[in-house]
């Protein structure tokens, strides 16, 4: 891997924006024959994958099978998970998790047994088929994939460099089919944008959490990709399916920091201020139950009480057992005064994954060709309504490999296509802004009243307000964006504001409750599950 600070245009064989498992994994796959460019607009360990706790999902036990699989994901899913692209990710998940054990992650084993993994359960599954490390699953893959991509030559690692635009045929007046052939991208230790030219590009961006004012997801998590995709002409899907988990932590000095789904998989409940259990009175499956169930229950309890957190307790099991499964969270609540082997840890639901986004097919392509999205940013169909826990993982690795199979494909027929030289940023015509605050202000409103209008429980009146105030956002940040020079403050609310508009937009459109998506105006659902499509 080289590090670079390039001239106004680079070219590469592919561009992958993006530095999680999805975008790492794409760049580790084509770096043995292609010149790979992963950029990513912090330093390469900030995305999200790092912070998964819980783990990656496959089966592996004899006892379990893809079958079974399949169903728990449909049936969390909310029936309208794609067959096609679950039965895909379930029956590639085995050989994704043999792939990082080649490359060395240190996965969790049965004690007293080596060789054989660990494997827990977590809520919507009807087995043990959490492959995981300890409680830190995220952190230790992305360790490991970081270390190989350091050690390839053939990718270039572009940080602190934050998407701007993609650059497509359409959008230069070329004429015939609409294509994708290249980015723009803010350099923020120059605040110079430069020009990357590929013609393949790669979204890993992840999803759009910062939309809301509580969110399990780390800064980074402005929905760029799916902005810039929706803006290139790419259709987005689901984008109303936006999965809050029901355990953050409640603590004013922990922001986003999440209590994975594995405590209540080893027996943690969940528990009123007084000590009363209450999930068993909202589903049979209790602390078990899919998160948007046990997002609402929490929701509902929390207003009806009004009460500023729940209780999740596991003070029940052993010390050594809470230290050998959850160190890092057993370690985290210590620091802040919670000695979970003792007393319950406080928790709150917060917005945390993007079940819906860019539109894609089996190999990850989207609807402009040239253009792919993996990982977070994407909508392949295997979440549909509501994603199963730790699926997510595995389809960053199953669709990284996918898109990468095709991308090898094309860039093999079209070996000796020359490429014309794209046209450098153009910012003559624009001066520096004095008024920041504006940036500050509208990003601040944008996550207050999303988290009030568009959050875990909607109405129309609710969905008409966010639209409402969405526009008049739109408006401002537009002339901003046309009239001084972009910074990344600046292009990430220009994103959120974009992401937060399809969100109300298919949230508008689908007239049932389903899944993740809860309206007091539709309580009800329709015979039939269609999936949400928006197009520019």
């Amino acid at each position: 891997m080289t590090t670079s600070s390039p001239p106004s245009l680079q070219t590469f064989d592919v561009l992958i924006v993006g530095s999680g498992l999805a975008g790492l994994s794409a760049a580790l796959l084509l770096s043995p024959h292609h010149k790979v460019a992963i950029l990513t607009k912090r330093a390469v360990r900030e995305g999200s994958s790092g912070w998964a706790q819980g783990g990656i999902a496959a089966v592996w036990d004899k006892d379990d099978s893809f079958a079974a699989h399949v169903d728990d994901t449909l049936v969390a899913g909310a029936g309208l998970c794609d067959l096609a692209a679950t039965q895909f990710v379930v029956e590639q998940a085995p050989q994704a998790i043999a792939w990082l054990q080649k490359l060395g992650v240190p996965f969790s084993e049965e004690a007293g047994h080596a060789g054989q993994l660990h494997l827990t359960r977590e809520g919507g599954h009807s087995a043990r088929r959490i492959v995981h490390v300890t409680d830190a699953t995220g952190a230790a893959v992305q360790q490991t994939l970081i270390e190989k991509v350091k050690q390839s030559p053939n990718i270039t690692l572009f940080e602190h460099h934050t998407l701007v635009d993609l650059i497509t045929t359409a959008k230069l007046g070329q004429g015939g089919p609409n294509r994708c052939v290249g980015l723009y991208a803010l350099d923020d230790d120059t605040d110079e944008v430069l020009t990357f030219q590929a013609p393949h590009t790669i979204l890993a961006t992840g999803g759009a959490g910062k939309v809301y004012l509580y969110t399990t997801n780390p800064d980074t998590a402005t929905g760029d990709g799916i902005a810039a995709a929706w803006r290139a002409g790419c259709a987005v899907q689901n984008m109303e399916f936006i999965q809050f988990h029901p355990t953050c932590l409640f603590h004013p000095h922990a922001k986003s920091f999440l209590i994975t789904e594995a405590v209540r998989g080893e027996g943690g409940r969940l528990l009123l201020p007084d000590g009363t259990r209450f999930m068993p009175a909202h589903d049979p499956r209790a602390e078990l139950a899919p998160r948007d169930v046990v997002a609402r229950a929490i929701d509902f309890e929390m207003k009806k009480g009004g009460f500023d957190c729940v209780y999740l307790d596991i003070s029940h099991q052993p010390l050594a057992f809470i230290q050998e499964h959850f160190p890092n969270i057993y370690a985290r609540c210590l620091e802040l005064g919670i000695d979970m082997s003792k007393h319950p840890i406080p928790v709150v639901p917060a917005a945390h994954y993007t079940c819906g986004g860019v539109q894609t097919d089996l190999s990850a392509r989207t609807q402009v060709p040239g253009l792919y999205a993996v990982g977070e940013s994407a909508c392949t169909g295997l979440h549909g309504a509501n994603r199963l826990a730790s699926n997510s993982l595995v389809e960053c690795m199953v669709f990284a490999r996918s898109a990468t199979h095709w991308i090898t494909e094309e860039l093999a027929k079209n070996a000796a296509t020359p490429a014309q030289a794209l046209p450098v940023w153009d910012d003559s015509r624009v001066t520096d802004s004095d008024e920041s605050v504006v940036i500050s202000h509208n990003w601040d409103e944008l996550r207050r009243f999303m988290w009030d209008y568009v959050g875990i429980v909607r109405t129309n009146k609710r969905l008409e307000r966010a639209a409402h105030r969405i526009a008049l956002l739109q408006g401002e940040i537009q002339e901003f964006y046309a009239h001084f020079h972009v910074t990344r403050d600046l292009l990430e609310l220009r994103n959120l504001v974009q992401v937060a508009d399809l969100i109300v937009k298919s949230a508008q459109a689908r007239h049932e409750s389903r899944g993740l998506h809860f309206s007091r105006d539709y309580p009800g659902l329709l015979d039939q599950a269609v999936p949400t499509t928006l197009t520019p």
